[in-house]
């Protein structure tokens, strides 16, 4: 859609300021350093099965909830947070969400040893970015998508389907899902306009 500013914007962030303001600053950008990494696979999580507006909205609640997304905080949670998350209207109270996160913290902890959650994440990158011309080119799983998925899974980490790990790589600027001739096509860095 394009918007009153003469910029073109996936219709899921074309109207909703907050959509927009995320897209327009956030959505795509590199993020490289662990907590980073680890909210936004989090954040990926919780929003299975629901619109990442919903997710968005919450999402100062979800930091304020898991300690920011610090790892370590997350890791040592107890039963008696896991039932203080079920409690709190403010983030997704699904249980299954929930465990996931803290036991993603704890295998997150664990990745240290191996160079890292977000080198992990990273070493997915692809040889090439999609090229889409239009939304209906933009791909929603890739063999990437679906290795990293695998890669995780494998060390412990839940609720990281290939679906979702592709909508991490595009949030965290793996991959760069901005149309060709975009505004936001390139911005990253990461990848040629």
């Amino acid at each position: 859609m394009v918007g009153e500013d003469g910029l073109t914007r996936p219709t899921w962030a074309a109207t909703d300021p907050l959509l927009r303001a995320y897209y327009d600053t956030e959505w795509g950008m590199p993020v490289r350093d662990e907590r980073g990494v680890f909210e936004r696979l989090s954040l990926e999580g919780f929003q299975a099965g629901l619109s990442w507006a919903t997710i968005l909205r919450k999402r100062e609640n979800f930091r304020a909830a898991f300690a920011g997304f610090d790892p370590e905080a997350v890791a040592a949670f107890t039963d008696a947070d896991r039932e203080r998350l079920l409690k709190d209207a403010g983030i997704v109270r699904n249980r299954a969400k929930i465990d996931a996160a803290i036991s993603n913290a704890r295998a997150t902890l664990a990745l240290r040893e191996t160079g890292g959650l977000a080198e992990l994440v990273w070493s997915f990158r692809p040889v090439r970015t999609p090229e889409p011309v239009t939304y209906a080119d933009v791909p929603s799983v890739s063999a990437e998508s679906k290795a990293l998925s695998k890669a995780l899974k494998t060390r412990g980490f839940a609720f990281v389907g290939p679906t979702t790990m592709f909508a991490l790589m595009e949030a965290i600027g793996i991959v760069d899902t901005h149309l060709v001739g975009s505004h936001r096509r390139g911005s990253s860095g990461v990848w040629p306009r």
